[in-house]
């Protein structure tokens, strides 16, 4: 089999459930790997009203037939399960080392279920043998450490071919936005680090020799070639030279930056935390993720060590909580990772925390900091993440995100809350940018930029950003499509403007590395049953029409008009409409029996009465 191990391992403490398990030709092909096979693979595995954190729920860490090519970019895994944020399917990409070491187990998927007795550090070692080996140690003293630092000490201990994919604190104590980090490098959203932390597992450390046959080796390195030297050019300058912050200043000037918990697109202190430095900050390096030649990540000095930094972080912790003092902002996305926390729901709550005090929807009803919260304030945010990870004070709060807080403090909070099926929005004013608007509501994983690049049909000239129509839904099928292929590939999103036919050379690649027959029309099924599949288990575990939508804070039933972005209810509703029209789903957003079965997705694992067990 080229490409592929065709099997996945399980891990279990439970009796009778630990082994590998075969997947077959035809799912390989149908799903790829990646969130398409990690999805398959959390429908067998998850049984129907799984509780995200408790030990029914599967942990999927899903690999592609890509990795361990020479191909740019491919040494990427997917973390894919249920999300303790949303109760919704959530899957998250880490680029790393841990991926090739993973593969060279001997499996294409890793499946964690279960729960340990006490904190816990998981081997899977794949060195000489023909199945995985799986043994376990006490976490011991790792517990409470820094992901980074559980995993130097893992490989200080027990040899530096082990690669490790560890929690930090935040994802032990449950925090439902914790992230999973390797080598700096985070699957963040929708906080899979806590459906870790839940099964007491710190880390998991994996390595092996077992290699994956090229179906035609000479090929796949013609093409590597090809890709490496495009990746250099032009539709990856902006990323190379000054990193996604490049984004800031431009969507400043669209009226598109989120700003004080998006009571406005414009933030009047945007130049100071942009440009080549970052404002007084200097970039001290610039890296590359495991097996990418384009560099995009920038490392700005804090302190006495660098902070990796990125538009989502800058503008969560940035003009999303109206701190316009570069030092600040690098501090606390620094000890967002430190601590395990997804950067863009860290901001998101405490911004949302902040407009609440600013009402006096807060007074009085939590023990008040030292610094109470307030726009503009860089020490309160560095105070609150630190309160929010020991959940004391008006952490306790915090830690739940921003839906449930707002349940907590209620007085109309919920209209402001800026989430979409729980999981906080992104950097993009959805009232500037109507296809991304539609992009954010009807996501699966909910309000996502990275399984719904929208923003790209709104800033192309060739659908009105402003007033949204059914041009706006097409276009942003087209990109969701696109992207669920991409990271079932898996390959990095940066790489989308260097294909001039993304199906068309990704059937080429799969077809050198594995030797099937295949186009662009198979690839763009593919792409479409990958949606499908995650809409379908969202479906199982009770999504309703009313889940796709955006906080009424971004709803006006006011006509825009060329000063101020808006976007009516009308309008979105329209969109919405034909979005599930374009994607051949029913009015209610329900994809019918027949669609499920032309895509391969009418066995019972996908249906109401599915137990999810195979």
């Amino acid at each position: 089999m080229s490409g592929y191990h065709g099997r996945y391992l399980r891990i279990d403490p439970r009796p009778g459930r630990p082994g590998c398990v075969p997947i077959d030709d035809r799912t390989l092909r149908d799903f790829i790997g990646g969130v398409g096979l990690g999805s398959w693979i959390v429908a067998r595995e998850t049984p129907r009203g799984v509780d995200p954190l408790g030990p029914d729920a599967c942990l999927v860490f899903a690999l592609s037939p890509l990795v361990g090519s020479p191909l740019t970019t491919s040494a990427k895994f997917a973390v894919v399960a249920f999300g303790p944020l949303t109760g919704r399917l959530c899957d998250a990409l880490c680029s790393s080392h841990f991926a090739i070491a993973a593969k060279r187990t001997g499996v294409d998927a890793i499946a964690l279920s279960g729960a340990f007795d006490e904190p816990t550090v998981i081997f899977v070692d794949g060195t000489g043998v023909d199945s995985p080996r799986v043994e376990t140690q006490p976490a011991g003293g790792l517990w409470g450490l820094s992901a980074a630092e559980a995993e130097a000490r893992i490989r200080l201990e027990h040899g530096a071919g082990w690669q490790v994919a560890a929690i930090g604190p935040a994802g032990e104590r449950l925090i439902p936005f914790a992230t999973l980090s390797h080598d700096g490098r985070h699957a963040g959203r929708g906080g899979l680090g806590a459906v870790m932390g839940s099964k007491k597992v710190k880390a998991i450390a994996v390595r092996g020799d077992r290699r994956t046959p090229l179906a035609d080796p000479s090929r796949t390195v013609e093409l590597a070639r090809s890709l490496s030297a495009r990746s250099l050019g032009p539709a990856t300058e902006k990323y190379r030279e000054l990193g996604t912050v490049a984004n800031l200043l431009a969507f400043n000037r669209f009226d598109a930056l989120p700003t004080r918990n998006f009571q406005s697109g414009h933030f009047e202190g945007a130049e100071r935390l942009a440009g080549h430095d970052l404002g007084p900050s200097p970039k001290v390096a610039r890296k590359s993720c495991a097996s990418c030649t384009i560099g995009c990540e920038h490392i700005f000095a804090v302190g006495s060590k660098g902070a990796r930094m990125e538009y989502e972080s800058l503008f969560a912790l940035g003009p999303l909580c109206g701190v316009d003092d570069p030092e600040f902002v690098l501090r606390a996305a620094s000890l967002c990772d430190d601590l395990g926390l997804d950067t863009i729901s860290t901001g998101g709550t405490i911004a949302f925390f902040m407009e609440c005090a600013e009402r006096g929807w807060i007074d009085g009803r939590l023990p008040r900091p030292d610094r109470w919260l307030r726009f503009g304030d860089g020490p309160a945010v560095l105070e609150a993440i630190s309160a929010l990870v020991d959940r004391e004070g008006i952490g306790e709060w915090l830690a739940l995100g921003s839906r449930r807080a707002a349940e907590r403090i209620g007085r109309g909070s919920a209209d402001l809350a800026p989430h979409v099926k729980g999981l906080e929005l992104p950097g993009y004013d959805p009232r500037a940018l109507h296809a991304m608007a539609l992009g954010l509501a009807v996501g699966t994983r909910g309000a996502d930029h990275n399984r719904s690049g929208a923003y790209e049909a709104d800033f192309s000239g060739k659908v009105d950003r402003r007033r949204g129509g059914v041009a706006s839904a097409l276009a942003a099928i087209e990109t969701e499509d696109r992207a669920a292929l991409i990271d079932s590939l898996i390959l990095c999103k940066f790489l989308r403007g260097v294909f001039a036919d993304l199906y068309e050379e990704s059937a080429g690649l799969l077809r050198a590395v594995t030797g099937w027959d295949l186009d662009a029309d198979e690839l763009r099924a593919t792409a479409r049953r990958v949606v499908n599949a995650r809409k379908c288990l969202n479906e199982r575990e009770g999504w309703t029409r009313a889940e796709d939508t955006l906080p009424p804070r971004f709803l006006s039933d006011d006509p825009a008009d060329d000063a101020t972005p808006t976007l009516s209810r009308g309008r979105l509703e329209t969109m919405i409409a034909a979005y599930y029209q374009g994607r051949g789903w029913d009015e209610d957003g329900r994809g019918p029996v027949e669609l499920r079965r032309e895509l391969s997705l009418d066995g019972p694992e996908f249906g109401p009465g599915a137990s999810g067990r195979p």
